[in-house]
Parts: C-alpha cells; structure tokens; sequence
C-alpha cells in the first residue's frame, strides 16, 4: 500500500509522554515534527512502516496508532529494550528488533521509512559507540548517519514509497535533497521549525562558529522534516 499526503494537520502533534532508560534519546521538538509528518500521511491497515533508529519508540507506536504494521529497529539494546515497553503500553503492536541500517534494508519493501538519525555536528571524525551521545551526535558535518539514511531508505522503500526524515538545517538540507535525488528520490522539504538551543548545541557554539557552521549571533537552530518519493 502506497502511502498519499493528506491536508496539513492545523496543529502540531504532540507525541504522548514515553519511559526512556538512560542514555535512549527522549521525545523532543523533532520527534514532535515527525510525528506531524505522519498523521499528514495516508497511513492505515496495510501500511507496512519501518522506523530507523527508532530510540525511544515515540514514531514507531504513532505510526501503529494509525493501523500500520511497523517494524521498528536500533543498534542499541536499551533503546529496543525502551521501544517494546513503551508500545506494551500504549497498547500497540510494533516488532522492535536490534539492528542497523542494513537491516532496514533488508528487511524491506516497506511502504513508509521514519527515521530521526543522530544529526548533530560533532567534534570527533568517528560516531560514539556507546553513551548518551550515541543518540547525536552526526560526525563533523552531523551526516555521518544521516547520508547513510539516504543511501539505505530508497533500497528499503517499494516503489511509490515514503521516506519521512528529520534533521538540523546545520546539517545543510541540500546535501540531503541531492543525495536523495541520486538515488532515485523526489524529495522536498515539507516543514520547518526553529528552537533554542539545547544544552549540547550551547556547549558547542564556539567550535561550530570555528567551523563556519554557525553565525555570530545565532541562538536558535532550524529543524527540517525531509519527504522523499521513490520513483
């Protein structure tokens, strides 16, 4: 089942309060921007959705409260662990395994992938192995995940199918709509929102200002929500 957008919801949604155990990344701003970007979707029974990195689990029980079948996955232990408690209970039915984006991939076709990769700009060259940051941090430029999202999801995806993806505008939003478009993507962006800083952003100002990834006075940080078709 092909997914279709909807009419824009009026208001944004609100991702019901979840459990998290330490160091599994809680529901935040984006998590609330993607959840907005599902209900904007044609999602019902049938509707087979893979959530990648799925933490917490917040997309994969939103997506499953429309009636899809999702398939949920994380490198993380705590985070499947996190995710299947919390779709217990909230009552919904979602299949949380351990793995990485090559899983996803394989697992597919599926007719919606979600994903909220860790996109943060970072100082260290490699991706954390463990720890809180694990669930952040993105590499120097914070596409280390994130282009690996765009080179899996489309080898995920049926024809005709949705990838939803959220990421910092410090990432550069157009590097993310090309690689898409390279791999057989339509993909535009389909909503925007600014907020302050967060306390990992505020203690990285002077190192993203060294690096021309953040102005002077910048106090705020842009999410985006990319849509990508596969063609």
């Amino acid at each position: 089942m092909t997914t279709h957008a909807r009419t824009p919801m009026p208001t944004p949604a609100r991702p019901a309060p979840l459990f998290t155990l330490p160091g599994v990344y809680a529901p935040q701003h984006d998590t609330a921007l993607l959840c907005r970007a599902l209900d904007r979707e044609d999602i019902g029974d049938g509707t087979s959705v893979l959530d990648l990195g799925t933490g917490s689990g917040a997309l994969a029980v939103a997506a499953a409260r429309h009636g899809a079948r999702v398939t949920a996955l994380d490198i993380s232990w705590r985070a499947v662990l996190t995710a299947r408690l919390n779709a217990r209970l909230s009552g919904q039915s979602v299949a949380v395994r351990r793995g990485d984006l090559t899983t996803g991939a394989s697992s597919g076709p599926f007719d919606l992938v979600v994903s909220n990769p860790p996109y943060v700009p970072s100082p260290s060259p490699l991706l954390p192995r463990r720890g809180a940051a694990r669930a952040w941090d993105g590499g120097p430029a914070g596409r280390l995940v994130v282009d690996r999202v765009c080179d899996t999801a489309p080898r995920a995806l049926r024809y005709g199918g949705i990838l939803l993806m959220v990421h910092s505008a410090l990432c550069d939003v157009d590097l993310t709509l090309d690689r898409l478009a390279l791999r057989g993507m339509d993909a535009e962006v389909t909503d925007r929102r600014s907020i302050p800083f967060g306390p990992v952003l505020r203690s990285r100002q002077a190192w993203l200002r060294r690096r021309n990834l953040l102005g002077a006075d910048e106090t705020s940080e842009e999410l985006v929500v990319v849509r990508a078709e596969r063609r």
